[in-house]
């Protein structure tokens, strides 16, 4: 009972958002403040991509092709704002572990100015591109017609993924997980209730179908970007900015740049090979394959990313120990992290194995899509446990301020590796399909190997931000 209470404490502690030196103290309870919020963040952010999925589901395969195609494209959006945001993470962690709160501040303000640029590049390119980028993707002309104002309004709106992720990276850094949950907790609760609302209508309005899930997403992801901003000049933490941050720090900013271009880079290769995949099992299998893998993958991401949060939790902690001259205590952290990550792993790897079917058919009733997305899904969790270790390896060298080592890796696994693998397989073996979705788990495998060698070497006790 006493053990019961002081887990329910520090559940508590963690969901209320109370500051902690997590340079000090158990380094169990400091992963479990940490990882709590981040995992709740995580899973309503999964569960926000397939409630998507759900409501669009029921406006057919091309309508789910269409969406599944913008995902992929989006992805290189989510490159740019994750591979920002571990950059500030990085940084930020390292400040506040060596007491540098300010410092922790104006490196904040950089990173937001940095982003909003980036964003308005993007807007302009995707929504004058948009149903170009859509056939440049193996969409067939009706269906790229389709869904132009899909893409084109996705795109033309990003920056509040942008900011979403990286004010979230800013907060995670200083050790406030719990501002990043709630943002995200917003975000997702509103673009549930309105998702419905403008897919389909209300009363004799009858929506605006496909665009509707759009104009929900970008709606609820601004609450959250408010949310957030509110926390950023009027909160009461660690991070607050003010009009004295309000300037240009070259040499910060070159930082930021340093640390982003290749944690950048890092996942470009891995969306980047996710697009080139999603094309073969396009080519392939045609749209009911392409509609079935889609489903999968959003299945995938929906117990993958709560994975992420001790993932991310590792990071912080191995930032600010590094910046605290806590080495050991920074690799004790990474340790315990990967262990939880890996049992997490092994029971949703489960789940996929004994309930494939049934979570394929809640989202389509087209036999043949059905068929395509339980072999997918079946097939790529298989390797979910190497996966459970890799991403908390691959997090902890970019905490570390090395994001330049997991580039190559993802490199190495993702492009000199799996994509040969997945075409050769399916081209020249009558692999298929089933070709290319194995060679998912047998990539993320490998990287998962590497990750671990590579973290166990310890060049990145040395990196200095």
């Amino acid at each position: 009972m006493h053990k019961l209470k002081y887990y329910w404490k520090i559940f508590g502690d963690a969901i209320r958002g109370e500051e902690h030196d997590y340079t000090k103290g158990s380094v169990n309870k400091a992963i479990f403040l940490l990882a709590i919020p981040m995992i709740l963040e995580l899973s309503l952010e999964s569960v926000f991509a397939l409630v998507d999925m759900f409501f669009v589901g029921k406006l057919g395969s091309s309508a789910i092709a269409i969406v599944g195609y913008t995902e992929a494209l989006s992805t290189l959006i989510y490159s740019l704002s994750i591979g920002l945001s571990t950059a500030v993470t990085a940084l930020i962690a390292r400040r506040i572990g060596e007491k540098n709160y300010e410092g922790g501040n104006v490196v904040a303000f950089q990173a937001l100015m940095l982003s909003f640029c980036l964003s308005l590049v993007i807007s302009v390119v995707g929504i004058v591109y948009a149903k170009d980028l859509l056939l440049f993707m193996g969409a067939t002309e009706e269906v790229a017609e389709q869904g132009k104002t899909f893409t084109a309004i996705m795109f033309g709106t990003n920056q509040v993924i942008m900011f979403l992720f990286m004010i979230n990276g800013i907060f995670r850094g200083a050790g406030n997980a719990a501002i990043a949950m709630k943002s995200l907790w917003i975000a997702s609760m509103l673009n549930i209730i309105l998702d419905p609302i403008f897919i389909y209508g209300i009363g004799s309005w009858d929506g605006f179908g496909l665009e509707g899930a759009a104009i929900a997403t970008v709606l609820g992801r601004t609450s959250g970007v408010v949310y957030q901003l509110f926390h950023m000049f009027r909160g009461q933490g660690i991070i607050k900015l003010t009009k004295k941050h309000f300037s240009v720090e070259i040499p910060i900013i070159k930082s930021l740049v340093s640390l982003a271009w290749p944690a950048t880079f890092q996942f470009i290769i891995a969306s980047g090979s996710w697009i080139v995949l999603t094309r073969l099992v396009a080519e392939t299998g045609g749209p009911d394959a392409s509609a079935g893998y889609q489903i999968a993958i959003r299945n995938v991401v929906f117990f993958i990313l709560p994975a992420w949060g001790l993932s991310n939790a590792a990071a912080t902690l191995i930032g600010q120990n590094l910046g605290a001259g806590q080495v050991q205590r920074a690799e004790k952290s990474v340790w315990i992290a990967t262990r939880m990550n890996a049992v997490f792993m092994a029971f949703v790897m489960l789940i996929f194995i004994i309930l494939t079917e049934p979570i394929i058919r809640f989202f389509t009733t087209e036999e043949a899509v059905v068929a395509y997305g339980v072999e997918a899904l079946r097939i790529i969790g298989a390797g979910f446990i190497f996966y459970g270790v890799g991403m908390v390896m691959i997090q902890a060298i970019n905490g570390a301020g090395d994001t330049k080592t997991p580039t190559w890796i993802n490199f190495f696994g993702f492009w000199l590796f799996q994509i040969p693998l997945a075409y050769v397989v399916s081209h020249y073996f009558n692999g298929g399909t089933t070709g290319i979705f194995a060679a998912i788990p047998i990539a993320e495998s490998l990287i998962a190997v590497i990750a671990v060698y590579t973290f166990r070497k310890g060049n990145w006790q040395k990196i200095k931000i």
